[in-house]
């Protein structure tokens, strides 16, 4: 009751909250996730005929402007737009470093690869195809660029969730498929260690701080103790519940974004938490509802796009 009526507070604090101005970027819902890149000056984006010539990466400028034409092949590009990862048919997925075309494969059949932060080493997961998802096994395989890969853990109903540090995972999962709760925990993949940070019946949108050193998951479905959302250490130590719910995004190593959830068509608030601080503040609300949960914060922590649920534009802002 006391987390219900703390939301209902925070929520009715949206017609008190300036409203941020944003301006469209994108127009005519022409573009769902779209992405920043790397020096947090343009956005990323798919689209083809009838919009455009052809099929391919699009950019524009945090700004707006002229659309360009960034990729002309379909992939996945990593973070930092260094590597192309291009499935192909059977199990061979293709690797191509963008500066040079260098190019290495991958069995991973089809599946995209999790990178480390200077991307010299990725992470990903191969699991059985048929049966209950709680009980399939999935492997988790580590590769350096240009090299072979390697297993390193087996879990059920899990996968990875990030790169700690060059030399840790943060995974969840079971370590039987017959247990009922999952564990997220981190493996050092020199000594083998893990370290269990917390179990549950399940984790949703785990995402680690830009700096590896904190995780934010939701809980939900289990015990009125375990759900929520929850702040903690990737170092280990108690976790610290947010009281607030909704959808999240680090802006920077030390603060998170979070707009409420609302059932009211009212314009969705913008949510600041400083972890150091332990505590909120309300920058303001967007003037619009994002559609279906597509906001991103620039890599520089400065600017949030979102899709527009009022007109389908795409729209930027500059954070306070």
């Amino acid at each position: 009751m006391k987390r219900l009526l703390l939301t209902l507070v925070l929520v009715g604090t949206s017609a008190l909250a300036a409203t941020l101005p944003s301006r469209a970027v994108l127009s005519g819902e022409c573009c769902p996730g779209t992405v920043w890149t790397p020096d947090s000056k343009a956005l990323l984006f798919l689209d083809g005929p009838p919009a455009r010539a052809s099929t391919g990466f699009y950019e524009v400028a945090a700004t707006g402007g002229t659309v360009t034409r960034r990729f002309s092949s379909v992939a996945y590009f990593s973070p930092r737009l260094r590597w192309a990862v291009r499935p192909s048919t059977g199990e061979t997925t293709v690797l191509e470093r963008l500066v040079d075309g260098k190019r290495f494969t991958l069995p991973t059949y089809g599946a995209d690869v999790t990178w480390n932060d200077d991307e010299t080493r990725l992470a990903y997961t191969r699991s059985d195809t048929s049966g209950n998802y709680d009980r399939r096994a999935t492997r988790v395989f580590v590769a350096d660029a240009f090299g072979s890969p390697r297993a390193v853990a087996t879990l059920y109903g899990g996968g990875v969730s990030g790169w700690v540090d060059d030399d840790t995972l943060l995974l969840s999962g079971k370590s039987a498929p017959g247990n009922r709760d999952r564990d997220l925990f981190t493996l050092n993949l020199r000594n083998g260690a893990k370290k269990t940070l917390r179990t549950a019946l399940g984790f949703r949108g785990i995402s680690l701080s830009p700096d590896g050193k904190r995780v934010l998951y939701t809980i939900s479905f289990d015990s009125a103790a375990r759900n929520g959302l929850w702040l903690q250490a990737t170092a280990g130590g108690s976790p610290t519940e947010i009281n607030d719910y909704g959808a999240y995004r680090w802006r920077d190593a030390g603060r998170f974004l979070l707009i409420p959830l609302k059932s009211a068509g009212d314009a969705h608030v913008l949510r600041q938490y400083d972890v150091k601080a332990n505590g909120w503040n309300t920058l303001g609300d967007l003037g619009h509802q994002v559609r279906q949960g597509d906001w991103n914060i620039s890599p520089d922590g400065k600017l949030l796009s979102f899709l527009s649920a009022r007109d389908g534009n795409v729209r930027v802002l500059t954070l306070p």
